[in-house]
């Protein structure tokens, strides 16, 4: 189970959609379609996940579970999926049991899953051979903006998939926003990814450097949190790095796993990213100190 901040929901015609993979994001993305009014088939590899689903949103009256990804699909103007890779990716949307053997004509894919884009234009012509939809709509907020309903959505795409979809992942999102063609909205999760790992770079120094010279770096966050140097990243992880905490929020591995995607995306484009490439090196030890799963801000206990 995981705790839901239901929101004011948009007014929109209520569809049945589908919703593959539960994890840590899925899950409450799900649940805000469901609270919105949406009819809700939901589809994860491990069907317990997907019972507790159902039993948790039991009472909107409009939730079903379905063994395959195919199953869950059928019906559904709308499937959105969230897994964790590529391959991921590929297993449940195609084959004999994936979503595009089941999806009707016309119904449009969104895929969340953080992946490539030349993954995100594969499944777009493969989807339009086969009279469907594909958006690529890789999301930023963490489990934190997934759970409250306030994601930021950036999209690939064609301008009709994308109208018939932004609506409805309102439910979930603050932002919704087409940035081009197929594969623009994997791009500008990397740009996202490329500023928050320089960004958590350069608060972990100055937080060490200020304890290092002996000042009191919660206020000090504070002081300088209302100027120029404010961010994101300092209003809402500051504190916890100051205070060692970092069992929570956007992986170390999941990290990687993105940075991985933009030096690989850098090495076709021919983009030059020395700093991005240094942190994904910095990210590297501290994997090797055991925070694979530690929050992204713990690049700070390298300077420890």
């Amino acid at each position: 189970m995981t705790s839901i901040k239901p929101k004011t929901y948009d007014s929109t015609p209520p569809l049945k959609v589908a919703f593959l993979g539960l994890g840590v994001m899925g899950y409450p993305m799900a649940g805000h379609l469901a609270l919105a009014g949406h009819q809700v088939t939901v589809y994860n590899r491990t069907a317990s996940k997907s019972a507790a689903w159902c039993a948790e949103f039991a009472s909107t009256g409009r939730v079903d579970q379905a063994p395959t990804a195919r199953q869950a699909s059928q019906g559904a103007a709308l499937v959105f999926c969230c897994v964790g890779n590529d391959d991921d990716l590929r297993g449940v949307a195609l084959g004999e049991q994936g979503a595009f053997a089941g999806m009707a004509a016309g119904a449009v894919f969104v895929d969340h899953t953080t992946a490539s884009a030349s993954v995100a234009r594969e499944l777009q012509g493969l989807a339009k051979s086969l009279d469907l939809q594909f958006v690529d709509a890789p999301v930023s907020g963490g489990q934190a903006g997934a759970q409250n309903g306030l994601l930021t959505v950036m999209c690939g795409g064609e301008a009709n998939a994308f109208a018939a979809m932004q609506a409805p992942a309102m439910a979930f999102s603050r932002a919704v926003t087409l940035l081009g063609g197929s594969g623009a909205g994997q791009l500008a999760k990397m740009v996202n990814q490329i500023c928050i790992a320089g960004l958590v770079q350069g608060l972990s120094e100055a937080i060490a450097f200020g304890e290092q010279a002996g000042l009191d770096m919660v206020q000090v966050l504070e002081a300088i949190g209302k100027g120029a140097a404010q961010s994101w990243q300092m209003d809402n992880r500051g504190k916890t790095m100051v205070a060692g905490k970092f069992d929570f929020g956007f992986a170390v591995d999941w990290m990687r796993k993105d940075l991985g995607l933009v030096l690989d995306e850098a090495k076709r484009n021919g983009a030059r990213l020395p700093v991005t490439a240094l942190v994904d090196q910095f990210y590297a030890d501290v994997q090797q100190l055991g925070g694979q799963r530690w929050d992204t801000s713990s690049l700070i206990k390298r300077l420890r």
